[in-house]
């Protein structure tokens, strides 16, 4: 029998603790650090050769102001849950979702007419398109944060289908992670290492773009076969009791949702559409960057004249499905801004706010009501929020007991005169070390980038593969650190305890790490386009 794991706080709060006990023993010291433009966008990178040591800040009582420092440090990604939260309950006390969950799976049902998909297996078909999808948004523009919008909606998806909380996860935040880590296009990881290392702007695509079918391909058939398990015998799922949350949720949707339209929803459809005719003239074009080339189009007016028909039919048939027109077309515009915009945290909870309170007019709720709703799902966010906090805390030990920089060139100082195979594996090696202490992609290559690329140099070994390295071991252990805000807001979301995730991952997170480091050797071994 397996030994209980500790509460998620107490693992979080005990290596805030062993962060503060190493603060007292590893020497203090830091790199000098410059400012550079790196594609047009000014980096902080590190001085060659400028380490130095500097006086030592053992950290004692700031392990009980950790807390607060990781409220103000995580204060965007907290905020981002808290309105997350809120927005989808409005949304929920529709039953919209529910409403389009049971629609689709009777959607999906009718698809096994078809000979070829049933041999597949609907489902199957359902969860490869999905995390493929999602794979493809981590690889070319570095989807993350973005994840907790859609956790929300695919968790319930995976308990409808007959699986569990963990496959949901998997469908959406480890799919784009593990796109993350494939990334072919994704500016905040391969645009700021190659630009750092002096490489043209994702060069090397095609042995990337290789390196993502094969990664997305793997994690698809790990979360069918993991899935199939499930689907037979749900007791296994070791989420299998703490899923009655959302089993229960959607117990008896079909009969309990009453069908009609509002003429409050009408009044939302109107003022929806003069919104988006200011929204247009405001975005009239949206230029897409992929790699060195760019695409303009006129996509915000296209995508607002299409709400306007697809709203339109919605209202047609109920409340239910113009509410969902309204959560698909968040979607869009959110992609248009991300991709096109440069949105981030603050564009897309105000997109994600309105949704829902829109949502909640539309269903003719009252504004009491909406905003009852409202804290009521920021309440059902708080155990994630403060685990947000506590993993923001682990990172402002580290900083201010200054002993992040002595662990990173006592890392370099490993490879010392090994060879180009160990080189590079070392390299991967110190870049998944790192990553478990600071989690930030585009912080990493700053910080790493300006040392292991001259050292590739001197051994003679491609400044591309040195990326590769970088690129692997910033993306996998994402899944797992608990220094990474994502993972706790995706696991908060999802209601999954931290130490169930661990206990249930690690083992994909080994094969993954290994599946990496053989996809390093072909960078050594043969001549690559682009390395």
């Amino acid at each position: 029998m397996l030994k209980r794991i500790p509460h998620t706080y107490t693992i979080i709060s005990s290596v805030i603790l062993i962060c503060a006990v190493l603060s007292w023993i590893i020497p203090a010291g830091e790199y000098v650090r410059q400012t550079i433009e790196v594609n047009g966008v000014p980096r902080t990178v590190i001085v060659d050769h400028s380490f130095h040591s500097v006086p030592q800040a053992p950290q004692t009582w700031q392990v009980f102001s950790s807390l607060l420092n990781g409220f103000e440090r995580q204060a965007g990604i907290i905020a981002f849950l808290l309105i997350m939260g809120g927005a989808f309950q409005i949304m929920n006390s529709s039953r919209a979702i529910d409403a389009g969950i049971f629609s689709f799976l009777g959607f999906t049902k009718g698809l096994e007419r078809y000979r070829f998909i049933k041999m597949l297996g609907v489902n199957n078909v359902v969860i490869g398109l999905i995390i493929t999808l999602f794979s493809l948004f981590g690889a070319v523009f570095g989807m993350s944060e973005e994840t907790l919008a859609f956790v929300i909606i695919l968790v319930p998806l995976a308990i409808s289908m007959g699986y569990d909380s963990i496959t949901g996860l998997c469908m959406v935040y480890v799919a784009a992670h593990i796109g993350f880590s494939g990334a072919v296009l994704n500016p905040f990881t391969i645009g700021i290492a190659q630009g750092l290392s002096d490489l043209p702007l994702f060069s090397g695509f095609e042995y990337r773009m290789f390196c993502w079918v094969i990664l997305t391909g793997v994690l698809i058939v790990c979360v069918l076969k993991y899935a199939s398990v499930i689907k037979k015998h749900p007791e296994k799922s070791p989420m299998y009791h703490a899923d009655a949350y959302w089993r229960k949720r959607g117990e008896g949707v079909s009969e309990e949702i009453s069908y009609a339209t509002t003429r409050s929803a009408y009044v939302v459809y109107a003022l929806v559409l003069v919104a988006l005719t200011f929204f247009s003239l405001y975005y009239p074009q949206s230029t897409f960057s992929l790699g060195e080339s760019a695409v303009t189009c006129y996509a915000v007016p296209f995508l607002s004249a299409l709400f306007a028909l697809f709203a339109g039919l919605g209202l047609r048939k109920s409340n239910h499905f113009f509410i969902l027109t309204l959560l698909a077309f968040t979607i869009l515009f959110l992609i248009v801004g991300v991709m096109a915009h440069g949105w981030y945290l603050p564009e897309i909870s105000a997109i994600f706010l309105a949704m829902g309170v829109l949502s909640g007019f539309a269903n003719s709720e009252h504004p009491d009501a909406i905003i009852k709703q409202f804290l009521d799902g920021a309440k059902d966010m708080l155990s994630a929020a403060l685990v947000v906090a506590l993993a923001g805390g682990i990172i402002q030990i580290l900083q201010d007991g200054r002993i992040i920089d002595p662990i990173l060139h006592s890392l370099a100082s490993l490879m010392g005169e090994t060879g180009k195979f160990v080189s590079l594996g070392t390299m991967y090696f110190i870049q998944t070390l790192i990553n478990l202490i600071i989690p930030s992609g585009s912080a990493k290559a700053a910080l790493t980038m300006p040392i292991m690329a001259p050292f590739s140099d001197v051994i003679g070994l491609s400044r591309q593969a040195t990326v590769m390295a970088y690129q692997f071991g910033d993306g996998f252990t994402n899944m797992i650190t608990p220094t990474s805000a994502v993972l706790m807001g995706a696991l908060g979301i999802a209601r999954i305890p931290y130490q169930v995730w661990v206990r249930w991952f690690w083992r994909i997170l080994v094969f993954f790490m290994l599946l990496g480091l053989l996809l390093l050797i072909p960078t050594v071994v043969f001549t690559l386009n682009g390395f």
